[in-house]
């Protein structure tokens, strides 16, 4: 049987309202040793008949709270990678 990968917890998340982008740090090995990847989890919470639950899907109000939260998480890797990866 195949062991489950335990979830991991983001490196940061940027919250404004129910909006919320969050930054998840991969290790992958590569040629050169490894190295790390982020990726940005984005996401919509709302209420469905009195429980908390999460979407991918955006209405017109969203759309301002979703550009900062991403924008906030682009600084954020950019910021990373120029620490991690100095030129």
């Amino acid at each position: 049987m195949a062991k489950q990968a335990a979830k991991k917890a983001p490196e940061k998340t940027f919250r404004l309202g129910l909006v919320s982008a969050s930054v998840f740090v991969n290790d992958v090995e590569t040629d050169d040793g490894n190295r790390e990847f982020r990726n940005v989890n984005l996401q919509r919470r709302y209420k469905d008949n009195g429980d908390w639950r999460s979407t991918s899907s955006f209405g017109l109000q969203d759309l301002p709270l979703a550009i900062r939260v991403l924008q906030l998480a682009q600084q954020h890797i950019e910021a990373a990678e120029v620490e991690t990866h100095p030129f």
